[in-house]
């Protein structure tokens, strides 16, 4: 019989002939450490989008719209680079969105910051 070892941590797998752990454990940490390069690269984005949104939130409060300047959400930590989508107005401007939070950006550095109405 041919001695078969963990993938995980490199002890002897012992049990049926098709089994390449040791334990639920080092199956569990194999297949995170597989998988941690694709998956911190969408945590690092889906928590700058969440950050950008926590802001938005923050900002907007309680009101419909509000005008603030962008110098103020660039200090709460905004990453302008970073949205979900875009809506494009039939005059010609372009709202940013971060899921329901969005701003559009207007003369004099200010920014336009509304909520998108509930659709779903």
């Amino acid at each position: 019989m041919e001695d078969r070892f963990c993938l995980a941590c490199g002890e002897p797998v012992r049990g049926r002939s098709d089994k390449r752990f040791c334990d639920d454990g080092c199956r569990n940490t194999y297949n995170n450490k597989l998988n941690s390069i694709p998956n911190n690269f969408v945590r690092q984005i889906n928590a700058i989008l969440k950050k950008n949104r926590r802001i938005l939130e923050e900002t907007l409060s309680s009101e419909k719209m509000i005008k603030v300047h962008r110098k103020k959400i660039l200090a709460k930590g905004m990453d302008f680079n970073y949205f979900t989508n875009q809506l494009h107005t039939t005059k010609g401007q372009i709202y940013f969105f971060v899921y329901e939070y969005g701003y559009l950006s207007l003369e004099k550095d200010m920014l336009l910051i509304v909520k998108q109405k509930e659709t779903i």
